[in-house]
């Protein structure tokens, strides 16, 4: 028990990591704070899960740093693949495209992503996690463990309200009685735009998003 709340609590702290360096990313290039990331919390899960995937595969074979760098890009780049994918099917729209980078695979993933992620897992892996976890270890168990289940229902909570949001998106995209995906971005746009915080969070989060509805065969 002990070993998943201190796993469950470095995905946390990745995940909310992972949401910072976006954020800071994005005030350095436009000069503005965005929540970025599906929920409402400041944290990026995708981050979480492709640390811990990286900590679980690599485990104790760290001394080939070659090794950590390429597992880093494979785990990372595969979950984001996947991710897209299953974003996509899921609610009718394409939260990012990489289509217009050089060497990408489908718009989901590019070279231009996948060399930084195995310089940060590779980081990760060799510096900032036994420092992280040493801290995680460092509080007492009865706190630690009264931590993670706040943290875990205040996850589970953010879930079901951001997968309720999402589902409300993909209804309106459904609803929409035309093939043209731009015709139905300018809609669905201005849909989220009129409701309430929580959408209009979503579109300055993913200005770019594109539909992805699929156009009926005509006979």
């Amino acid at each position: 028990m002990n070993k998943v709340v201190i796993f469950f609590l470095l995905f946390i702290i990745y995940s909310f990591l992972g949401w910072l360096m976006e954020v800071s990313l994005i005030f350095i290039s436009k000069k503005k704070i965005v929540n970025r990331g599906f929920l409402l919390g400041p944290i990026c899960p995708i981050y979480g899960y492709g640390v811990l995937g990286i900590l679980f595969l690599i485990g104790n074979a760290t001394t080939d740093i070659l090794s950590v760098f390429l597992k880093s890009i494979l785990i990372c780049s595969l979950l984001e693949y996947f991710t897209s994918y299953i974003m996509e099917k899921m609610f009718k729209a394409r939260w990012w495209d990489y289509s217009n980078k050089k060497f990408n695979i489908n718009g989901r993933i590019c070279l231009e992503t996948m060399l930084p992620f195995g310089i940060l897992g590779t980081f990760i892996v060799y510096i900032l996690n036994p420092l992280v976890l040493g801290i995680v270890k460092m509080i007492p168990s009865i706190i630690r463990n009264i931590l993670a289940i706040i943290l875990f229902i205040s996850y589970i909570i953010d879930n079901i309200i951001s997968f309720k949001v999402m589902n409300s998106i993909r209804g309106e995209i459904n609803t929409q009685k035309t093939d043209n995906t731009e015709v139905i971005k300018k809609r669905v746009t201005k849909w989220l735009e009129k409701n309430s915080i929580l959408y209009r969070r979503l579109n300055k989060a993913y200005p770019k998003f594109e539909i992805a509805k699929k156009s009926r065969r005509k006979i």
